[in-house]
């Protein structure tokens, strides 16, 4: 049965999170501080990109690369791109 993934990354005094649907195709949302700023109702395998923004003066504008494998199902990966570099997104159990 598939299940849903979800990664999560403090920055600086942000919380930031992201939960993908069950399956290979689920729906993403991305979180910062709790509350659902992006949203996109499917993805397909290969990378997929969502835009977000930090709320600070100014905001501070970042990027979620969910990488879902092509050839072999197998978890999902996260990655932030704020401020020109890359983070990966560490997995976590949510009960």
């Amino acid at each position: 049965m598939p299940r849903s993934h979800h990664f999560h990354l403090d920055h600086g005094d942000h919380s930031i999170t992201v939960n993908v649907g069950p399956g290979r195709t689920g729906p993403i949302e991305v979180l910062v501080n709790g509350k659902v700023i992006a949203y996109q109702r499917e993805h397909d395998v290969g990378t997929t990109v969502l835009d977000g923004e930090l709320p600070e003066e100014p905001v501070r504008p970042f990027r979620v690369l969910l990488h879902q494998p092509r050839l072999v199902p197998s978890s999902p990966r996260c990655t932030l791109e704020l401020g020109g570099a890359e983070q990966p997104m560490p997995e976590r159990s949510v009960v």
